[in-house]
């Protein structure tokens, strides 16, 4: 499958993107990953995103694209790709049309998550993350609790609230996606490739996902 998931913080997106590559072994591929990846092996790209990084200055999406454009390359995305948060704009969807059309690649469609400002409130002030970088594993105190309170199961490290996991916070990230990531939603929808799909459960996702493609 070669997919987009879009959708507002809290609607699932990696979630749904690790259950889907199992699916046909695609790659999940998130800008967040690339960016560490690229960096970690000192590729020229990485070197010249780190400066940025280190600055605290966003990376630029010129500079993205060309991370973008060896991963694709690499052989493991033969086999599909599921992009996760990406594009986060329309000069990125843009540039990541001409990309693929560079590259002889079609996507299959892009996949709107759909869930309510509450749920995303409530999905995410309740989740938990192991602070132990080499972990990470994702708790939430409602629905997966650790079994020793903030302590994680798997390695024993702390389990926190993310500092932008907090009420304000999501707030305010909701903010910034309705500015800049919902005009997406028309964009792909005026292409004829957008498929909306309500994420009340993961299951359920993959399940429209699949029965799609």
């Amino acid at each position: 499958m070669k997919i987009i998931l879009l959708g507002p913080p809290g609607a699932g997106k990696g979630t749904v993107a690790n259950l889907l590559k199992s699916h046909d072994n695609s790659v999940h591929i998130s800008t967040g990953d690339i960016l560490r990846n690229a960096v970690k092996a000192g590729t020229p790209l990485g070197v010249e995103a780190k400066g940025y990084m280190d600055r605290g200055d966003l990376v630029p999406d010129s500079l993205i694209m060309g991370m973008m454009e060896e991963r694709l390359k690499e052989d493991d995305c033969q086999k599909g790709f599921i992009f996760d948060g990406f594009p986060r704009t329309i000069p990125q969807a843009d540039a990541l049309t001409e990309l693929l059309n560079k590259l002889d690649l079609k996507l299959d469609f892009v996949v709107n998550l759909e869930v309510g400002k509450d749920v995303v409130l409530d999905r995410l002030t309740t989740r938990r993350t192991c602070t132990n970088s080499s972990c990470q594993a994702i708790y939430n105190t409602k629905s997966n609790p650790t079994k020793v309170d903030g302590i994680c199961d798997k390695c024993g490290s702390p389990a926190i609230q993310r500092s932008d996991e907090t009420e304000e916070a999501i707030l305010n990230r909701l903010e910034t996606y309705n500015k800049s990531t919902a005009p997406l939603i028309d964009y792909y929808e005026n292409k004829g490739q957008l498929k909306s799909v309500e994420a009340l459960t993961s299951d359920a996702v993959v399940k429209e996902v699949t029965s799609a493609l």
